[in-house]
């Protein structure tokens, strides 16, 4: 089963400094048929304003995932990691049994634009920890690119649930399928441009659920097509 989440359903924050959708139910915006997706519990496409940014406040028990789509992301947390990334760069941040942590837009003429993802954790109570990558999709376009994963073998973000996140970016016509396997279930964001994707077409900001379905099938409708992919139990 396929079930499309448009972008204009989205909850929506916007504070000058800050417009973000919210795909799931977070913050002032409550829905409760939105809670979450499996441990995808959140998914907002945050754009800030040069200069701005979340200033020092706590998190417990979530994975927390930034993926920079524009501009730059600082951070800065209680584990004493300091670190900087643009685009194509993650950082990923396990809350575990506590961390502070601010998050800005660093240039002062610039947007930012970043997904931040949280997905709930196999076990409360871990240690925190911070690590950023470079995982460009725009390196090697066409293709899905695992970023973030339970396993990491070849430099991607390490995450501490049974769940992977991929990447990509398509030009029209570009294709991919991928595997679910039994039991699992897999959602799709698109971040920018169009797509096909089991033959349903959305647009930016739709997302989609799959369930009970043995693939997903990719097709970008339009250049520039950017998404996330996000294999869960």
């Amino acid at each position: 089963m396929l079930t499309i989440r448009k972008a204009a359903d989205r909850g929506v924050t916007s504070f000058g400094w800050l417009d973000s959708r919210h795909s799931f139910s977070f913050g002032q915006y409550r829905d409760p048929d939105n809670m979450g997706f499996g441990p995808l519990r959140v998914i907002n496409d945050d754009r800030v304003a040069p200069g701005k940014g979340f200033p020092e406040h706590p998190h417990r028990n979530m994975e927390i995932i930034s993926y920079v789509v524009e501009g730059r992301l600082a951070h800065k947390d209680s584990t004493g990691a300091e670190r900087e990334v643009g685009r194509g760069g993650i950082q990923r941040m396990t809350a575990g049994r506590g961390v502070y942590h601010s998050e800005f837009n660093p240039s002062s003429s610039e947007p930012t634009r970043l997904l931040q993802i949280w997905i709930e954790p196999e076990a409360p109570g871990l240690d925190p920890s911070y690590e950023d990558r470079l995982i460009n999709p725009d390196d090697e376009p066409g293709k899905l690119h695992v970023i973030a994963t339970r396993h990491p073998s070849e430099g991607q973000a390490i995450i501490h649930q049974d769940a992977t996140v991929y990447a990509g970016v398509f030009k029209k016509d570009d294709a991919a399928t991928l595997a679910i396997g039994a039991g699992r279930r897999a959602w799709i964001q698109v971040v920018t441009g169009e797509l096909a994707v089991n033959g349903e077409t959305l647009t930016e900001g739709d997302g989609a659920a799959l369930t009970d379905e043995p693939s997903v099938e990719l097709t970008a409708v339009a250049d520039g097509t950017e998404l996330l992919v996000f294999d869960l139990p």
